[in-house]
């Protein structure tokens, strides 16, 4: 693996982590919307992620080994909606209450939203760091020759 794949990697990174703080500002977002119905609430979204793999070439030959084998980034297979159970409220005053006088709300727990959004802000942050050093790295190499 080349010194310029770390660039790649660590903006596969920073995509992936884009993705996560973006559903994570959507969750938060929607958290206190109401809805007379189970089928038409919010339901708490969470993307999806997966290794892309890399195969070194060595020597003109391909290693296959696994313990040699290194990720290449990620990537954003897709993203799923939370089949926790809807959180349902009795408030027959309210207007968006059903028949019966229940409200439902999202499944959406802020605090786990939050330290979420914590955790994608500093794998993005640590991303960026990743950039960085390769780019000194890289600007120290240039000057070797001088």
């Amino acid at each position: 693996m080349s010194l310029t794949n770390i660039f790649d990697i660590a903006g596969s990174g920073m995509a992936a982590q884009t993705v996560r703080l973006n559903t994570v500002s959507s969750n938060i977002a929607n958290a206190e919307s109401v809805s007379s119905s189970e089928g038409n609430t919010y339901r708490s979204r969470h993307p999806v992620f997966s290794v892309i793999k890399q195969q070194f070439e060595a020597l003109g030959s391909s290693i296959q080994s696994d313990a040699l084998s290194a990720g290449a980034g990620v990537q954003v297979d897709g993203i799923v909606e939370s089949q926790a159970p809807l959180r349902k409220h009795y408030q027959p005053d309210h207007p968006m209450a059903d028949d019966q006088g229940y409200l439902f709300y999202p499944n959406v727990n802020v605090v786990e939203e939050m330290a979420d959004m914590i955790s994608a802000s500093r794998s993005f942050q640590t991303n960026v760091e990743m950039m960085n050093t390769a780019k000194q790295m890289m600007q120290r190499i240039l000057t070797l020759g001088q």
